[in-house]
Order: structure tokens, then C-alpha cells, then sequence
């Protein structure tokens, strides 16, 4: 039995003003990790899965939550601060188990970054049963 999700061409949006915390200078771990003043792919990233997860959101059941489990993307433009930037996911059907998505985020000035993603849902449960075993190791 096939369960129940989105149709093929389902989008939603993540939208931010590029603020300090967004910032690649703001990702470093030491002192030494110099980056610059713009929007850090890994912010990019996650405006893509959090845009992912809300097209899944109305079809997980209590107990649920969607995860994210492979992401391709080119980040192909600097955003500074302050800027206005949109991640948009469309949902494009299932491979196996997994939703698979064409993520894409633009600022005002065009095209900051694409790829696709894939994202399964699982038991909120299990998930932090597993995280918890293996932060005991």
C-alpha cells in the first residue's frame, strides 16, 4: 500500500532577511575559521530542507516528523546582509520510501542556489532512541 502524501508539482516557501547568524562569517568553529560577510551555504541548505519539510508537514501523523537524508545543491551567488532571500521546494514524487524535491533559493537579484532533495518521515520516537544510543558510544 502506497501512503498517502503530496502530489507531484506540491511547493512551499521559506523566506528570511539575511541577518548576522546567516552570515558564512558566523559559521566558523575557531578563531581561525575566517569566512565572509554573506549568506553561508549551510544557511542556504537549510532554508531548502525547512522548505521541504513544510510541503510534508500535512501528512505526517502524530508522532512523525520528515527528515532530511540526501541534498544536492550549487550555491552559485553571494548574498549580502539584509537582503530578502526565498528557498522554494516542489515536490516531484517518491523514489522508494523517500520524497524527492527541486529546492531552489532566490534573492532580488536572481538565482542564489538549486538542487534536489530527499526526504523520508519517520517516528520522532525512533529517531531520538537511535540518537541517543549512539551519543551512549
Amino acid at each position: 500500500m502506497i501512503e498517502p502524501g503530496p502530489e507531484p508539482g506540491a511547493s512551499a516557501t521559506c523566506d528570511i532577511v539575511v541577518g548576522a547568524s546567516d552570515l558564512a562569517s558566523a559559521v566558523g568553529v575557531e578563531a581561525r575559521d575566517e569566512f565572509p560577510a554573506v549568506l553561508a551555504t549551510a544557511r542556504m541548505v537549510a532554508l531548502m530542507e525547512i522548505a521541504a519539510a513544510r510541503v510534508l508537514n500535512p501528512y505526517l501523523e502524530p508522532g512523525e516528523s520528515s527528515v532530511g537524508v540526501t541534498l544536492d545543491v550549487s550555491h552559485s551567488a553571494a548574498t549580502p546582509p539584509g537582503s530578502a532571500v526565498s528557498a522554494a521546494a516542489t515536490y516531484r514524487g517518491r523514489d522508494g520510501k523517500l520524497f524527492l524535491f527541486d529546492v531552489a533559493v532566490r534573492d532580488p537579484a536572481g538565482e542564489v542556489g538549486r538542487g534536489t532533495h530527499r526526504r523520508a518521515i519517520v517516528s520522532s520516537q525512533r529517531l531520538l532512541a537511535g540518537a541517543a544510543r549512539r551519543g551512549a558510544r
